[in-house]
């Protein structure tokens, strides 16, 4: 199965925060069998992960939960004949990769906004932005 999310940053979100979502997210991945990129640009989260179906829903559950962010949206959960982040735990995508030129490829202005995109297009922009990005 494949899932991608977009959320809002609350201000219960400090700076530190990624690091902590991370760390805690490959580990956990890793033992659920998850992979995934991240794409955060302090205003929003944009995550694909990919897994079972049973493991991706316990990991829906639990992102629900956390109070650092709001406002997720779902925009594609489906199912996949293969992976395509098979080499992430979990990959992030800080925002400076996040370019004008990759926004206006795949949205319709040059600010990174996931709720104006589909699940589509953001699938293709994790996929072109995950391209560039080491294996972790």
């Amino acid at each position: 199965m494949r899932l991608i999310y977009c959320s809002k940053v609350t201000s219960r979100f400090k700076t530190d925060d990624i690091d902590q979502i991370l760390e805690k997210s490959r580990k956990r991945n890793k033992d659920e069998n998850i992979t995934g990129v991240l794409c955060f640009n302090r205003k929003y989260f944009l995550q694909c992960i990919e897994g079972s179906r049973e493991a991706i829903n316990n990991a829906y559950h639990r992102i629900l939960q956390d109070p650092r962010h709001d406002h997720i949206i779902l925009l594609g959960y489906t199912q996949i004949p293969h992976r395509e982040f098979t080499t992430w735990q979990m990959a992030f995508i800080p925002e400076k990769k996040i370019t004008d030129e990759i926004n206006l490829k795949y949205s319709n202005n040059r600010d990174f906004d996931p709720f104006t995109m589909n699940g589509e297009s953001t699938y293709q922009m994790l996929v072109e932005l995950s391209n560039n990005v080491t294996a972790i």
